[in-house]
């Protein structure tokens, strides 16, 4: 059964969840466990890579974690001492077999296998270029695209083949990749994905977010830097810095939505950021109500936050059914509208009379605020206003986040006071970008170079868009970025110039 949001055919999509460890027995077992605490990253599959040696084990399956990954058997044939997994929801690619990852290949140097939380802005230029010379690709995944590009690479070492291969991608990307020799992490040089190091004992493990460390009782050590590449053999861990010097720009919809509220991301507390975001939105847009009802689960947090600075009581007006996931496929309009009450349902004497905020974490479409606030009008609320923890989303993404076209995006169509109307709200407030930036911990945004990737909210890009270059609406694809850094927090040893090869390339301490 999948544990979807209740309102998933209304909510940006997050991207992937990769989990990788390095050095200890019963690999596939704990990146199992790892994958389980990212399962809300991706549930159309999910997929673990195992090194023995020098041979590789996968076992790649449609669905959950659960029920594909919780079996004696499928674990025991998956053996070694490093592996990496994945759970997936596709961005680029079809949701089909042969695009669950890890990808692997077949090298020179010997087995490749590849995790990808991200998107690649130009794999389809790529790609072109790439079947134009003899590549033959096995899926329409953009992650496969680096796999060409590594066995295609005329340097020498398969680290500078790698790093070759990075320096011609465009977007976002957060990787784990197993070879023949050991492990490799990296992430994109403007840290647009997140990505996270721990270790156990003497292994080192990689993750998406914080909350997987916990689950598998490891340490956690820091974030991997944007533009980072680490790369564990035999238990020795190196980090290089190959890319030149970028600001980071992390996407700020992890503290949004995308991650738990019990993970840490950048050094921030995701669940004090999420309350935060509530506290600014009740100074910025005060509203005179009786009760404060968050919409279970992601909009919980910022009601809290909304309700502790205003004062007024939160209560829990929506009760949330655990136990459904996707929506069924329903016959008419009228049984398909039911579908909401089968996962939501107003919590009538709570309600009853009352002046409500609802506190929700954005608005995709609309469609689904519409019904949460039909259904409070239903069980006798006496006013309904929305308040929105994020800015209006008003422009798709193209880093690894399945967002609808511009023209199906509400805030991208509409003012605010239309917004209001379509979803017959008896007020509709958003948290400003200053304001949101502010509860990250900014003072302020700065316009010129933001700190953080907020496209979705303002349009501004941070990285090139080339397979979308003349197009008003473009195939989604994702992106990487990368940027140098040469301090350390973790004590290990630092690499400042690409190894083997490679040109020699600049680089600036941050």
């Amino acid at each position: 059964m999948l544990t979807t949001h209740p309102f998933d055919d209304d909510k940006l999509r997050e991207e992937c969840g990769v989990f990788g460890i390095a050095g200890i027995e019963d690999a596939a077992a704990m990146v199992a466990l790892g994958l389980h605490a990212l399962q809300h990253r991706g549930q159309e599959a999910a997929g673990i890579t195992c090194r023995n040696g020098r041979e590789f084990y996968s076992h790649r399956a449609l669905g959950p974690v659960a029920g594909n990954f919780d079996s004696e058997e499928v674990i025991h044939r998956l053996r070694g001492d490093s592996a990496c997994g994945h759970v997936r929801y596709s961005t680029t690619g079809a949701g089909t077999l042969r695009n669950v990852q890890p990808l692997e290949a077949d090298l020179a140097s010997g087995g490749f296998a590849i995790a990808h939380n991200g998107n690649i802005s130009n794999a389809l230029a790529l790609r072109d270029e790439l079947v134009r010379h003899g590549s033959i690709f096995q899926s329409t995944s953009d992650t496969e695209v680096i796999i060409h590009l590594v066995a295609t690479s005329k340097y020498r070492t398969l680290l500078d083949k790698f790093i070759d291969a990075l320096r011609q991608v465009e977007g976002a990307y957060s990787l784990i990749c197993m070879t023949a020799e050991g492990m490799i992490a990296c992430r994109d040089p403007l840290g647009i994905r997140p990505l996270v190091m721990g270790r156990i004992g003497e292994a080192y493990v990689f993750a998406s977010e914080t909350v997987a460390l916990d689950l598998v009782g490891a340490e956690y050590v820091r974030s991997v830097e944007p533009g980072e590449l680490i790369v564990v053999t035999n238990g020795e861990l190196r980090s290089h810095r190959p890319f030149p010097d970028n600001k980071p720009r992390p996407c700020i919809f992890e503290h949004v939505y995308f991650s738990r509220p019990d993970s840490i991301v950048d050094g921030n507390s995701v669940y004090s950021v999420r309350k935060g975001i509530g506290a600014q939105l009740a100074i910025e847009s005060p509203v005179d109500a009786d009760i404060v009802i968050p919409v279970p689960d992601s909009g919980t947090p910022a009601a809290l936050g909304f309700a502790e600075q205003s004062g007024i009581p939160f209560e829990l007006g929506i009760i949330r059914s655990h136990y459904v996931g996707r929506t069924f496929i329903q016959p008419g309009d009228g049984v398909r509208h039911l579908g909401v009450k089968l996962k939501h349902n107003a919590n009538r004497p709570l309600v009853n009379g009352k002046k409500i905020v609802l506190v929700d974490d954005s608005i995709v479409r609309g469609t689904t605020s519409m019904k949460i606030v039909q259904m409070m009008r239903e069980a006798g609320a006496a006013e309904v206003h929305m308040r929105i923890a994020s800015p209006p989303t008003m422009h798709s993404c193209f880093y690894g986040v399945n967002t609808p076209k511009r023209e199906k995006l509400l805030a991208a169509q509409k003012s605010v006071e239309e917004m209001r109307a379509f979803i017959q709200a008896d007020s509709l407030a958003f948290v400003s970008i200053d304001g949101l930036y502010r509860a990250a911990g900014e003072e302020t945004r700065h316009d010129i170079q933001p700190q953080y990737c907020d496209a979705c909210f303002t349009g501004a890009y941070p990285t090139v868009l080339t397979d979308r270059d003349g197009e008003e609406e473009p195939d989604q694809l994702s992106m990487l970025n990368e940027r140098s850094d040469s301090s350390d927090s973790s004590g290990t040893a630092r690499e400042h110039e690409p190894s083997g090869d490679l040109p020699r390339l600049k680089q600036t301490a941050s």
